[in-house]
């Protein structure tokens, strides 16, 4: 009988074995469908068996040739396909390069969201404003937890960042463990006091880490990034027998750093008002979610400032990257409601320039101090400090990691290559560093990882309320009247008779004023004239052919004269 029993048992365990060994000989496919080779829209797909999990889904602001563009997000054609295997969305913190483009994604498919409480709670204003906050389910994880979506067991790590509840996440799998370090840097005197978790990065490289995906955004950037209380030292330090009115502008994310500015404000007894819809909504979440210590009576409305002098008031403020319509700007420009700069104000910017957004900010500089405003800014004082790690922070991470396949992320090239190349210094070997693109697939097994192919990805335009509805033609067109102007050109024609009713009339949009230009004018209506009766003396009545006809004709006549190229729009009807 025990016999018996030794064979049944030595059975199911071979059985119990071999699915082991089949599960670990798995292949966890991860893909990048933003976030490489850019700065935001950062989101990444992860495959195992019949699951698949998003980690994050951000937006990117425009570029500058993206004419009236308010945002980009990434191309979800490939999920649209995979829409019945999506178990739910991963957030690591709540930034927008992060969390902007959930909103869209979700009404696509409606599944689960997972975040930290301070995440979702500026998360819920977004689902707030796009009308699906109801039918989103929106579940509070705490670093530190553990849960399960399908066959992935996601971890939450805590983490350093320039927001609040920011988090590693590590997902376990049988095939091995893929950490992803989300937005981070290693901060020893973190405002909450809570520093990150390296022990615990640490006991997974020891357990075995198949694939790490580390921050890459201050590659470049030798030593240590600085504690975030570098900056309430400099706060504390300028607001020392200051007797004008101070002006902050900040992320209205980083509340660790409205935290100290309110702090200071107290100790030099300071009220508070806050300026911005962002600003307003990100503090009244944290305010409620328990994440900010503020003093009763300490903060005040904008329309109050009227009852205190300049010395007893701090303005927070949102615009600290330039941005046309932010708070900071209409003062500067003297277009907002409540209050404009005036001479003998101190305005601080708390913020680095977002690539792109280095000349709006210097036009919002440059006009403060035209309005008699002394600034302070990054590269005068310590009045900021980045959120993401800088060299020897990062080679922290792949000491404690020891990972078996490195994958550089969150970054354009050159922030991925220098990365790549710390990874080399650190002992990695270059055919376990994988350089991606983004809509590459990346398959890895205990075995091996190699790159096999790509899926559908890119970017979506954001305009108004359009969604994928410009494109890089719409573009051109926009960059065109941008560049040269519009001309239209209006006539009626008499089928019948083939002679022209009325017109042709010419039409200057951006082009040239047409009382200062009669003679132009009157020679582009001639030439218009002499094409059409042109095309209607040899029986050419297709619209399609005229309209072409008179576009070329009369488009290389503006251009000989004027060494311009305007947009022209025939506009022909018929009687």
């Amino acid at each position: 009988m025990s016999k018996l029993y030794e064979i049944r048992r030595s059975s199911v365990q071979k059985k119990n074995e071999e699915k082991a060994t089949h599960q670990r000989n798995k292949k966890i496919k991860v893909i990048p469908l933003g976030g490489l080779h850019e700065i935001g829209k950062n989101m990444t797909a992860f495959e195992y068996g019949s699951d698949l999990l998003l980690l994050d889904a951000g937006l990117a602001f425009p570029d500058d040739d993206m004419l009236g563009i308010d945002m980009v997000i990434p191309d979800i054609t490939y999920l649209q396909k995979q829409k019945n295997r999506i178990r739910g969305i991963v957030i690591t913190h709540g930034h927008e390069d992060h969390i902007g483009a959930i909103p869209y994604v979700l009404k696509e498919f409606n599944v689960p969201v997972f975040g930290t409480k301070l995440t979702l709670g500026i998360l819920r204003n977004k689902l707030e404003e796009h009308g699906i906050l109801d039918t989103t389910k929106l579940n509070v994880i705490n670093p530190g937890e553990v849960f399960r979506l399908g066959e992935f067991k996601v971890e939450f790590i805590r983490s350093n960042h320039s927001i609040a509840d920011a988090v590693a996440v590590a997902l376990h799998t049988p095939t091995g463990v893929i950490l992803h370090t989300g937005d981070f840097k290693i901060d020893s005197t973190p405002i909450d006091g809570e520093m990150i978790d390296l022990g615990r990065i640490g006991e997974l490289g020891k357990n075995g880490v198949l694939l790490l995906m580390s921050d890459s955004t201050n590659a470049e950037r030798k030593g240590y990034t600085m504690s975030e209380r570098t900056v309430g030292a400099t706060f504390d330090h300028v607001f020392d027998n200051c007797t004008k009115r101070i002006f902050i502008a900040t992320f209205a994310s980083n509340i660790h750093r409205v935290q100290q500015i309110i702090n200071t404000a107290v100790k030099y007894g300071r009220k508070v008002a806050v300026s911005g819809r962002s600003m307003e909504n990100v503090l009244a979440a944290a305010i409620e979610l328990g994440y900010m210590d503020i003093p009763k009576n300490t903060l005040i409305k904008l329309d109050e400032i009227g009852r205190y002098s300049k010395e007893q008031l701090v303005i927070v403020t949102t615009g600290s990257q330039g941005e046309t319509m932010s708070a900071l700007s209409r003062m500067a420009f003297a277009g907002h409601k409540k209050v404009n700069i005036e001479p003998d104000d101190l305005v601080i910017i708390s913020a680095s320039p977002i690539p792109g957004n280095e000349k709006a900010i210097s036009n919002v500089i440059n006009e403060l101090l035209k309005k008699g405003a002394e600034v302070i800014y990054e590269s005068l004082a310590d009045v900021h400090v980045s959120g993401h790690a800088c060299q020897e922070e990062l080679k922290i991470i792949l000491a404690l990691a020891k990972p078996r396949y490195f994958m550089p992320v969150h970054g354009e090239f050159k922030h991925l290559s220098r990365h790549r190349s710390l990874a080399l210094q650190m002992g990695m070997k270059t055919k376990d560093i994988f350089m991606m693109e983004n809509g590459q697939v990346l398959e890895l097994s205990q075995k091996d990882a190699k790159i096999t192919g790509t899926v559908p990805s890119g970017r979506v335009l954001v305009d108004g309320l359009g969604v994928g509805d410009v494109g890089s033609i719409v573009l051109r067109d926009r960059k065109h009247l941008s560049e040269d102007g519009l001309i239209v050109v209006v006539m009626t024609i008499d089928q019948a008779t083939k002679t022209a009713v009325a017109g042709p009339d010419i039409i200057s949009r951006g082009f040239v004023y047409v009382r200062e230009s009669e003679d132009l004018m009157e020679s582009m209506r001639e030439k218009a004239c002499d094409v059409v009766e042109d095309c209607l003396s040899h029986n050419t009545l297709d619209w399609a052919s005229l309209k072409t006809h008179l576009k070329n004709e009369l488009g290389s006549f503006i251009f000989s004269k004027t060494k311009r190229k305007p947009m022209i729009l025939p506009v022909i009807m018929d009687i």
